[in-house]
């Protein structure tokens, strides 16, 4: 995954948790739902990068 892939999940995921954080006060079940939003945000971002690491382990081993 590259660097600007990476800064992106990193930060959105900050933010989400921040706007969480915030939304205590205000909502228990918008903060529940920006929790969960936050888990599957970097979720995705584990699987993202799983996903481009063996397509290029799959074009390395086939370029050899």
């Amino acid at each position: 995954m590259g660097k600007g892939l990476s800064l992106w999940f990193a930060c959105s995921s900050i933010l989400i948790l921040t706007a969480a954080s915030i939304s205590i006060s205000f909502n228990i079940w918008i903060s529940l739902l920006l929790g969960v939003l936050c888990i599957l945000n970097i979720g995705w971002g584990f699987i993202l990068k799983a996903k481009l690491r063996r397509r290029q382990e799959g074009s390395a081993g086939q370029s050899s």
